[in-house]
């Protein structure tokens, strides 16, 4: 049952502000201001100069019935992702919408250390195959596809949701990105096909924390993107016992993993038997994020 605004008395961008706020506080909102700040500015299509310069100025009754709207939304917590349809990652805007799990920060260093890595293991990085396990928005493989035109980017994704949002995520920022559906490697291995880079961001919580999370996340992300089994685990495994088949004489393979993870994923990785050096890297907090593995 959705808690009635009333909206009669507000005629200024700031009584806007007020009311909004004010709602989504009663609603539970970690930081109602901002979010407020951001709908507003998201039915105006206003930078956030031109909305602080601009706060005295009359709101009009359609902007006000949009807010309304998303408002609403936001109170069943709603990503603000999905309400808007897109979130900005490595500089670039990727359109989300439910069934794909929303880009992170975080992910940006999975990004990084790939590409920090194959300027150490190849002086001439051309026609690299590169393959990233689990689409998503497609973040990952596009990001690569667009900072290396010269890689031969493949992804892999079970879900069709998930294909279809980032084969128009590609088209819409011209990256050059092959698109399989199947589960994680199975379709690489199938065709017989070996990588030079090998990237994934997994499901990676443990399926007993998965009802634990955040309703915002547990509530609208996918849970195919979230569950990796009893240990959190079970991706790593496979991608890792496909390692020997998979991999090309040289290699770098980097794995984003959840809190307390990476320790593991890094044994398993060794015990492939097919990488020569781990490391692990954290992220800006301080988790360890970040497993990557080279074969030289």
């Amino acid at each position: 049952m959705h808690t009635q605004l009333d909206w009669s008395d507000v005629t200024t961008i700031r009584e806007a502000l007020t009311r909004a706020s004010s709602f989504l506080r009663e609603k539970g909102a970690k930081d109602p201001v901002f979010e407020a700040e951001l709908i507003i500015r998201h039915c105006l299509g206003w930078d956030r100069t031109k909305y602080l310069i601009s706060m005295m100025e009359p709101i009009a009754k359609e902007t006000l019935a949009q807010l309304d709207e998303l408002c609403q939304r936001r109170s069943a917590h709603e990503p603000l992702q999905y309400m808007f349809g897109e979130q900005e990652f490595y500089g670039r805007s990727f359109a989300v919408r439910p069934g794909v799990l929303i880009p992170r920060p975080e992910t940006e260093i999975l990004v990084e250390q790939v590409l920090a890595a194959a300027a150490t293991v190849w002086s001439e990085q051309k026609g690299l195959a590169v393959a990233d396990i689990g689409t998503g928005s497609g973040a990952i493989c596009i990001t690569l596809a667009l900072e290396k035109p010269d890689w031969q980017v493949t992804t892999v994704d079970l879900s069709p949701d998930a294909t279809a949002v980032a084969t128009e995520n590609a088209e819409r920022l011209g990256a050059a990105v092959r698109f399989l559906q199947g589960d994680l490697v199975q379709p690489l291995l199938t065709a017989g096909e070996k990588v030079d880079i090998l990237v994934s961001n997994p499901p990676y919580i443990p399926s007993r924390d998965v009802d634990e999370l955040d309703e915002e996340v547990r509530l609208h992300e996918p849970r195919l993107a979230l569950d990796g089994g009893d240990d959190g685990l079970d991706c790593y495994r496979r991608l890792c016992e496909a390692l020997p088949e998979l991999l090309r004489d040289k290699a770098v393979v980097a794995f984003e993993v959840g809190i307390y993870q990476a320790k593991d994923v890094a044994v398993l990785m060794r015990e492939s038997g097919a990488i020569d050096e781990v490391r692990i890297v954290p992220d800006l907090a301080g988790i360890e994020r970040v497993v990557i593995g080279v074969r030289r």
